[in-house]
């Protein structure tokens, strides 16, 4: 049994070197803005939605602001009243 716990241990670490080589190599060929992105995961943002040039909703999320596959739309836990929301449109989403 310890044969395979040293085994697995080994196996976890070469795993997350191999991870940690290949993510500087896709980093080390980032632009800024793709590291922005990046480093304001999880982070909270305001949330602005525009319709004929006009703010008509504006909110502020508890952390990350995340869209679903196949859809314009954004969803959030809104900081004001901690509740789950989901915007479409035109929205300007700032970290």
């Amino acid at each position: 049994m310890k044969n395979f716990v040293l085994d697995a241990a080994a196996g976890a670490a070469f795993t997350l070197g191999v991870a940690a080589i290949c993510a500087a190599i896709a980093l080390g060929g980032c632009s800024n803005a793709d590291m922005s992105q990046i480093e304001a995961l999880g982070s909270p943002a305001q949330i602005t939605c525009y319709s004929g040039g006009h703010a008509v909703f504006d909110a502020h999320s508890t952390g990350k602001v995340s869209t679903e596959r196949g859809s314009d739309g954004w969803y959030f836990e809104d900081a004001a009243t901690e509740r789950p929301v989901r915007v479409s449109g035109q929205c300007v989403i700032r970290n």
